[in-house]
C-alpha cells in the first residue's frame, strides 16, 4: 500500500472524538437537490466483478435489506440504533463466513475479504442518499456514516480479554494482540483485486494463537483507503482506547510480490498517490500538536526472531530502507540504512502511501501515550496477492482462480506464525 510499491508491485492526532449525534433530530430537511450523490468508491459497485463477488457469496441482500430498515426508521434515534445494528452484523457475519461458521450461501471462497469490501459501500451509498420524512441534517448523515464506517469495519467490536493465570496463579496470562488490515485498492486497474491483509483480519479476529511464550488472543479491524478519514484521526480515534490494554500491535498492508517485509521506519511524509476516491494527497502527514511532530517513528516489533523464523513460503525482511531529504538539503535521497539526523521524511520503509500512514500513526500514537519502551508494535507488508498466471488480464479474467486462493490462503498463514513469533519472542524481551 505504498506509491513506490503500487508502481513496481501491485498487481502486487489528532486525537479527535467522533462526529457528535445531535441533540435533535429537526433539523430542515434534506431535499432531493442536496441529497449527497454517490462517492467514487460507490459508483464502482455498478460494475459487474463487484455485483458477481456479492452474489457468489450472498451478500448481495446486505444492501437492499439495510434500505428497507432504513425506510421503517421514523427517527433519528432509531435510524442510529439501524446503522449500529446493521454494521456489526455485517463485520460479524463476515468474520464468520471466512471462519467457517455457518452457511457460505455461494460458491466463492470462504476465505475471501471482498464480500466485505463492497457490502459495505452498498449500505453507505444507501445511507448518503437517503431521504427520511422526518429529516435529515447533514451532521447527522455524518454521523450515520461514520457509526456506520466504524461498526462494519470491526472498530466497534474489539473484545480483549482479561489477562488470566494457570491454575494455581503460576501459569502465563493470555496475551493481547490488537492486527488492522485494508480494504482493496487500487480498483480502477483491476476491480477484483483483494487485499490479503483485510482477509487476514477476518481470519484471525476474535481468534486465540499458540505460542511458546503462551496463548495470544488477536482482535482485528480494517481501514479505509482514503486520505481524508486518517486526516479526520480513524487511526487514533480506532487505537487509542486499546494500545494501552494489549502486549503487541501490528498493522498490516499489502506490499510487495513474493516477500513480506517488517518495516523498520515509518515517515511523516503523504506522497500524493491516488486513494479509493482517486483522491490524491502530497503533504506532511498530519496529526495533532503538529510543533512536537517527529519525521520518523520505529517499530517495536521484535524484527530480527521475525525475519531470522521459518513461517511459511515467503520470504519475510526487515526492510531498512527510507527516502530522505537530508538535513541542509533540498532533493530526496534514498538511505538503505534509515534515516541520517535531522533529516525530513518522504518515504518510509513501507513507501508513502497509508499503509506508511497508518504505521506512523499508530507507532506515533503508541510514543505518545508513553509505551515505546513497554509495547511492541509496527507494521508488516504481506506479498502482494496475485491471480493465476492464465488469468491476469483484468478485462477478461475471472474474479477468483485456485492460484489467488492458494495465494491469499498462505499468506494469512504466514501472517499468523509471523504474529506467534513476535509474541513470543516480544514476551522473552520483557521476561
Amino acid at each position: 500500500m505504498t506509491p513506490i510499491r503500487a508502481r513496481i508491485g501491485v498487481l502486487g492526532l489528532a486525537l479527535v472524538a467522533g462526529l457528535a449525534t445531535p441533540a435533535s433530530a429537526t433539523a430542515a430537511p434534506v431535499t432531493a437537490a442536496t441529497a449527497p450523490a454517490p462517492t467514487v468508491e460507490e459508483r464502482r459497485l455498478d460494475g459487474d466483478a463487484p455485483r458477481e463477488i456479492l452474489r457468489r457469496s450472498g451478500f448481495a441482500s446486505a444492501a437492499p435489506a439495510f434500505a428497507r430498515g432504513l425506510g421503517r426508521a421514523d427517527s433519528y434515534r432509531e435510524a442510529r440504533r439501524l446503522v449500529a445494528r446493521e454494521g456489526s452484523a455485517l463485520w460479524r457475519r463476515a468474520v464468520d463466513r471466512v471462519q467457517g461458521r455457518g452457511p457460505a450461501r455461494g460458491d466463492l471462497s470462504r476465505d475471501d475479504d471482498r464480500p466485505l469490501y463492497w457490502a459495505r459501500p452498498g449500505m453507505t451509498r444507501e445511507l448518503r442518499t437517503w431521504e427520511p420524512g422526518f429529516g435529515l441534517s447533514e451532521r447527522q448523515r455524518a454521523g450515520l456514516l461514520e457509526e456506520l464506517e466504524r461498526t462494519s469495519r470491526g472498530q466497534r467490536d474489539i473484545r480483549l480479554p482479561q489477562h488470566r493465570t494457570g491454575s494455581g496463579g503460576g501459569g502465563k496470562g493470555v496475551k493481547r494482540v490488537l492486527l488492522t488490515g485494508f480494504d482493496p485498492f487500487t480498483l480502477d486497474r483491476d476491480i477484483r483485486i483483494s487485499n490479503p491483509s483485510g482477509a487476514v483480519a477476518l481470519a484471525l479476529d476474535g481468534t486465540v494463537i499458540d505460542t511458546p511464550d503462551g496463548p495470544a488472543r488477536v482482535e482485528t479491524a480494517v481501514f479505509p483507503v482514503r486520505w481524508q478519514d486518517f486526516a479526520e484521526g480513524a487511526v487514533e480515534r480506532a487505537l487509542r482506547p486499546y494500545l494501552p490494554k494489549v502486549d503487541l500491535f501490528t498493522t498490516v498492508s499489502q506490499g510487495r510480490v513474493g516477500k513480506f517485509d517488517v518495516e523498520r521506519t515509518n515517515g511523516a511524509w503523504r506522497g500524493g498517490f491516488p486513494d479509493n476516491d482517486n483522491v490524491s494527497r502530497t503533504e506532511t502527514v498530519p496529526v495533532a500538536d503538529p510543533a512536537s511532530q517527529p519525521q520518523w517513528t520505529t517499530t517495536t516489533l521484535p524484527y530480527e526472531a521475525i525475519t531470522a523464523a521459518d513461517t511459511g513460503r515467503f520470504p519475510v525482511l526487515d526492510n531498512t530502507a527510507v527516502t530522505e531529504i537530508p538535513a541542509g538539503g533540498t532533493e530526496p535521497v534514498v538511505r538503505p540504512d534509515g534515516p541520517t539526523p535531522g533529516s525530513t521524511a518522504r518515504e518510509g520503509g513501507g513507501g508513502n502511501y497509508l499503509s506508511n500512514e497508518i504505521a506512523y500513526r499508530a507507532t506515533l500514537l503508541r510514543d505518545r501515550l508513553g509505551l515505546h519502551g513497554t509495547l511492541p508494535g509496527g507494521h508488516v507488508h504481506t506479498p502482494v496477492l496475485q491471480f493465476g498466471p492464465d488469468n491476469a488480464d483484468p478485462a477478461t479474467g475471472a474474479v477468483t482462480d485456485p492460484a489467488f486462493v492458494r495465494n491469499r490462503l498462505d499468506i494469512v498463514a504466514q501472517t499468523r506464525a509471523i504474529l506467534a513469533v513476535a509474541v513470543s519472542a516480544s514476551g522473552r524481551d520483557r521476561s
